[in-house]
């Protein structure tokens, strides 16, 4: 079979999936061609990911680039199997439709879509680590910080645009709007929350840029995610200076977030 042949063949489910075709991902669900789905989905996964992850870890290292290249996967994966479990036990609860077996599939199809997304944004990461001033320097502290804060925003970001595109096959599964999109809330809710964690655990990106270049650090289940995205924003010393506006800000972002969940839900 020519080249060209075989990989149109193994991309055709990742190309019905970004093009959001309800109709035959729902099929290739309900007949269990686990194969021929898993398949492209786990390469896709392993290069998308890889690829954000290297340009990742260039910033510091060649070596690091290699290290994050292969923390990035393991990441996805991992997120995949703690809350697999999760997330087909809250499929079934909410009405959804969807078995365990297909929930891991679903779930592994938006994973597959996450690592094309970041993986697409590869190139533009490496261009600002190219651009980067040199560790050491004044100005390098500031940049980093806003470097993680950029990722963990883009990271999180591809992870909303996943699960987003599967919002119409399980609405489209479970027959009703409101059972899709409270199932869809629930995965990004337990996705969102292990993924931070792990990310933080594997730390492919987050760390200190003086110390040296490891796989993993001694003491890795130190410390939270949350508790190093406070310390990075600062929110201490903004608290101090400003507690009225840092109330106000944190009321109103509530509000949007009360908000926007009701309206998903009633549409």
């Amino acid at each position: 079979m020519p080249a060209g042949t075989w990989i149109h063949r193994e991309a055709e489910p990742l190309k019905k999936l970004l093009r959001g075709e309800v109709v035959a991902i729902s099929e290739m669900l309900q007949k269990g061609d686990w194969r021929g789905v898993i398949r492209p989905c786990v390469v896709a996964i392993l290069l998308g990911s890889g690829c954000y992850g290297a340009a990742l870890g260039l910033w510091r290292a060649p070596m690091m680039a290699l290290y994050v290249g292969i923390k990035m996967p393991l990441l996805v994966g991992l997120t995949l199997l703690v809350n697999g479990l999760l997330n087909g036990m809250l499929a079934q609860v909410l009405g959804s439709g969807l078995s365990f077996r297909q929930t891991l599939t679903a779930c592994l199809m938006s994973f597959a879509i996450f690592s094309l997304v970041a993986g697409s944004l590869s190139p533009v990461v490496m261009a600002a680590v190219l651009d980067a001033p040199e560790r050491g320097t004044e100005i390098s502290a500031a940049w980093y910080r806003g470097f993680l804060l950029s990722q963990t925003a883009v990271i999180a970001g591809a992870g909303v645009l996943a699960n987003y595109r599967l919002l119409k096959l399980l609405r489209h599964v479970s027959g009703s709007d409101a059972v899709g999109t409270r199932t869809l809330l629930a995965w990004l809710t337990g996705n969102l929350f292990v993924g931070a964690q792990l990310s933080y655990t594997l730390r492919p990106f987050f760390g200190n840029p003086d110390l040296e270049v490891q796989f993993l650090r001694p003491n890795p289940f130190e410390g939270n995610f949350y508790e190093a995205v406070w310390g990075m924003m600062d929110l201490k010393a903004w608290w101090t200076v400003r507690p009225e506006l840092a109330f106000f800000g944190g009321v109103v972002l509530m509000l949007i977030l009360v908000v926007g969940v009701g309206r998903k839900l009633s549409s």
